[in-house]
């Protein structure tokens, strides 16, 4: 309840900024979606190889403020646990809050079907971690890049279709409890969405 009260305030802040932006064309509009996301982390670890962390399903909230037809940017948010294994064992759980910034060029902006592509950062803050039942933790943030490839498809009206993917590098460093280091563990996932956007 706490974190979803956390995404809502976000959310808002999040419009509030966007809606102060100044407009540099007269098109220029908010578009909002949601989407259900699944989340397929590519995970690498080392020295310890054997770090698996799960796939998991979670909506996302995001919000794109149009400076012209063709450049928007993009604020995303979600939050998901996901289970982490030890060469197949069970060590635990952790959660993270990514929220991602991203500037996005969208193509044939007057057509019904409107494809984009993006680039932009995420900072993610790992959260309720619990891992080897307590003797194991991880550093609390990480910063990274983010590519993105999409559409929206007008429906009808205001509303759109949209599915879109994004390639995240998160990465953080598990710990002792006392702090010393054991593994970095590269999460880095693929985020593939479907959902629907409404654009004011």
């Amino acid at each position: 309840m706490k974190t979803t009260r956390s995404l809502a305030a976000a959310a808002m802040m999040a419009a509030g900024s966007a809606v102060m932006l100044p407009a540099t064309d007269a098109n220029a509009q908010l578009m909002v979606r949601g989407r259900l996301l699944n989340i397929l982390p590519q995970e690498r670890s080392a020295p310890l190889p054997a770090i698996g962390v799960s796939n998991e399903v979670t909506p996302e909230l995001d919000l794109s403020w149009f400076f012209t037809p063709n450049i928007a940017v993009e604020l995303i948010l979600a939050t998901q646990r996901h289970t982490v294994t030890n060469a197949g064992a069970d060590l635990g759980s952790l959660k993270h809050l990514p929220p991602t910034l991203l500037l996005q060029y969208h193509f044939m902006p007057a057509q019904d079907f409107k494809p984009y592509v993006g680039v932009g950062v995420n900072y993610t803050r790992f959260y309720d971690v619990d891992l080897g039942g307590g003797t194991l933790t991880v550093d609390k943030t990480s910063t990274g890049g983010a590519l993105q490839a999409g559409f929206d498809y007008r429906l009808s009206g205001p509303w759109y279709l949209n599915v879109d993917v994004k390639k995240i590098w998160i990465e953080t460093d598990v710990k002792t409890s006392a702090g010393a280091f054991v593994t970095n563990l590269k999460i880095n996932p693929v985020l593939v969405g479907v959902g629907v956007g409404y654009r004011f």
